[in-house]
């Protein structure tokens, strides 16, 4: 393919959108809409699965400590709960911290007769992935030196449906979405077609081939859709921005650390929504 041929696609794909302005500023319009609230519900699922993440690792498993042991082992246990898979860390408790924690909030005279050996030493386990709490849970039953594993088993629960929840959701949508703008495209390009069919017939007869036909509508789509994903891409920008200032309480991940994988995906999406969009639609015309 010679650089004749490749200057001819390009003048041929930007005289199609210049020719058909209000369909492909609509095609644009459109697909950007879909991307930006595509963008805008996958940037919320972010932050919902960054917010569940850290209550999930604050969430813990409390461990008993048989009372049996001296103090001198049971700070020994640490070290093998560290061991099990799934558990981030393990914080120590001893019966003198339990005890000086009640005294708090309980007070002096409710705490008389009421000695730290009363308690038993136990350890916070906290736990990288809550969804697997209970073989975690059953592995810490197995150690040596373990009484008693209690869970928040509701709390706990909740925040694995509420993330389950959040994902499905995120990927209907999204696949939803990419649909419509896929549709979208292909009517862009289905318009510039049926007003140039008869072009299209004559270049068949001629001899033309079917790369040589259907190159100019492919670069159409590619350039309808690399624009789309660009101006979501700022939109998106500037209205994460303001989004984010005008929440005083509620801390947003930067956007720093998502600018690349949003403006890999808007951009990719553009441009994979234009060049399917082009071909399946341009394919029936060039049907022997």
């Amino acid at each position: 393919m010679n650089r004749y041929v490749i200057r001819y696609y390009f003048t041929e794909g930007f005289r199609g959108i210049f020719l058909h302005a209000f369909s492909s500023f609509a095609a644009v319009g459109v697909i950007t809409a879909c991307l930006l609230i595509m963008g805008s519900f996958t940037l919320v699922a972010v932050n919902v699965q960054a917010m569940i993440t850290e209550l999930e690792q604050s969430s813990e498993i409390v461990i008993d400590i048989d009372e049996a042991l001296t103090d001198a082992l049971a700070r020994s246990v640490g070290s093998r709960i560290s061991e099990i898979d799934n558990v981030q860390r393990a914080e120590f408790v001893s019966r003198e911290d339990t005890y000086n924690s009640y005294r708090e909030k309980m007070g002096e005279v409710l705490m008389q007769g009421i000695l730290p050996d009363t308690f038993w030493h136990k350890y916070k386990v906290y736990l990288v992935d809550v969804q697997y709490v209970d073989d975690t849970a059953e592995k810490l039953r197995g150690l040596s030196g373990v009484a008693d594993v209690r869970i928040e088993r509701e709390v706990l629960n909740s925040l694995v449906s509420i993330r389950q929840v959040v994902q499905m959701v995120s990927l209907v949508l999204i696949v939803s979405l990419l649909i419509v703008s896929l549709f979208i495209m292909q009517n862009t390009i289905k318009l510039a077609t049926f007003e140039r069919r008869e072009e299209i017939a004559i270049m068949r007869v001629v001899g033309a081939t079917k790369g040589f036909i259907r190159w100019p509508f492919v670069i159409e789509g590619f350039i309808l859709g690399l624009l789309a994903g660009i101006l979501a891409y700022f939109t998106q920008v500037f209205a994460y921005d303001r989004f984010g200032a005008a929440l005083d309480e509620v801390q947003l991940t930067p956007f720093s650390e998502l600018w690349l994988p949003v403006l890999a995906v808007f951009v990719l999406t553009g441009f994979l929504v234009g060049i399917f969009g082009s071909v399946m639609t341009i394919r029936k015309y060039l049907r022997a």
